[in-house]
């Protein structure tokens, strides 16, 4: 059956966006991604804790990463058919929950089981980043975008530095009890202050569903976007995910915990991302891609010759991280503006697809790394890159064209 994509208002629209929801909003993307990421720096002591081999501590992550894709497909787009408030603020309850069974699980299964449930639930912040954009002055959209989504990629990046940190303050169920109570009293603060906001799509859920696939059909720059971020996240998978073979190694021979450390350099990429956003608001956003794309590219020479120097892989890292962050944005604009009152399903059909690069170049990463070590996933991470600004010039011929 055909699914047709009928323009709706929303209803209920709130009043301006202001600084404080902004900030609120920021924090709670933060909070919600963060469960996700605990287990990484602590896959060690919790498998030696729960006596769990190094394949069962490993599958804690891959737990997470299948809830997330899970909740993206299968969650998200019911911001665009119910309260999206109430949404909102139950995904984080539930986030909170399960966290609390992380930090009393008894043994592997419950563990996975329950790190798997926080990611479906943590998609959260994929329901607050286009009510953001929503509420937002249409002037205004690209900044609060990028200052939500840079609360998003904040607490995505501290959250590997915090469970380190507790856990040898606490023990590792430290950070999972903190977390639940902070989900929880986020939740409250959101059904206290954001508005009531709901889209009447009449739509059932089964129908709601197809109509997430069917945007790709009815919206080209969608399409095109989604490319460009699937090659961009790619990418950035590639880059982290044979970090810690680098820095492990010679001649570096890091820690863990150093190893952990190292990500913070990332720090500068979500400041910049209200900047960007700025940007788009003025009319660039199709400049603000090409130059981000295109710095993509640029970066990998530099992130190479990391290899050797830890000064060189410093900046390759931070201009990587920037212009990937730089394209995130300048793709969630293009897309938010195609059809306000479906915004979720938009979100939900992108990101899935940005999901799945990450996941293609994870494992291509582990081929490259294989056979040609750092300079292989160097030409990997170049190759990847510059595809996506070979995209991004591709789809601006075709819009000139017609």
């Amino acid at each position: 059956m055909t699914e047709t994509l009928e323009r709706v208002p929303i209803t209920e629209h709130a009043p301006r966006l202001g600084r404080g929801l902004l900030l609120l909003m920021s924090v709670a993307t933060g909070l919600s991604v963060a469960g996700n990421y605990f287990a990484q720096p602590l896959l060690e002591v919790i498998g030696r804790d729960l006596g769990l081999s190094t394949t069962m501590a490993t599958l804690i992550v891959t737990a997470a990463q299948g809830g997330y894709a899970l909740g993206l497909i299968l969650l998200v787009p019911l911001g665009d058919l119910v309260e999206r408030r109430r949404l909102a603020v139950t995904l984080f309850a539930g986030t909170s929950a399960f966290l609390l069974v992380s930090a009393l699980a008894p043994s592997g299964p419950v563990l996975l089981a329950s790190t798997a449930l926080t990611a479906l639930t943590s998609v959260a912040a994929q329901v607050v980043v286009p009510y953001a954009a929503t509420l937002a002055a249409p002037g205004e959209r690209g900044k609060v975008v990028g200052t939500v989504m840079a609360g998003l990629l904040l607490g995505a990046l501290l959250a590997r530095t915090a469970s380190g940190a507790f856990s040898e303050l606490g023990g590792w169920r430290t950070v999972y009890w903190l977390n639940a109570i902070l989900m929880a009293v986020v939740g409250v603060l959101l059904w206290r202050f954001l508005p009531r906001l709901h889209t009447r799509v009449g739509l059932s859920y089964p129908a709601l569903l197809r109509s997430t696939l069917a945007m790709f059909r009815h919206e080209p720059p969608l399409r095109w976007r989604a490319g460009i971020g699937a090659l961009s996240f790619a990418a950035f998978s590639a880059l982290w995910t044979a970090m810690t073979f680098l820095l492990s190694g010679p001649p570096y021979g890091w820690r863990e915990a150093a190893i952990g450390t190292f990500g913070l350099v990332g720090i500068v990429g979500p400041i910049t991302a209200p900047i960007a956003g700025r940007l788009a608001d003025r009319g660039w956003v199709q400049r603000v891609s090409g130059v981000g794309t295109a710095t993509l590219a640029l970066a990998w020479p530099v992130i190479s010759a990391g290899a050797a120097s830890l000064g060189w892989l410093i900046a390759g890292v931070v201009l990587f991280y920037v212009a990937h962050l730089v394209v995130l944005n300048a793709n969630q604009n293009v897309i938010y503006a195609l059809r306000p009152e479906n915004r979720n399903r938009l979100n939900s059909a992108f990101m899935t697809t940005c999901f799945l690069g990450g996941a293609a170049g994870s494992l291509l990463t582990s081929v490259a790394w294989t056979g040609a070590g750092w300079t292989g996933v160097s030409l990997l991470g170049g190759t990847l890159s510059t595809a996506a600004f070979a995209l991004w010039a591709l789809e601006r011929v075709r819009a000139t064209k017609n």
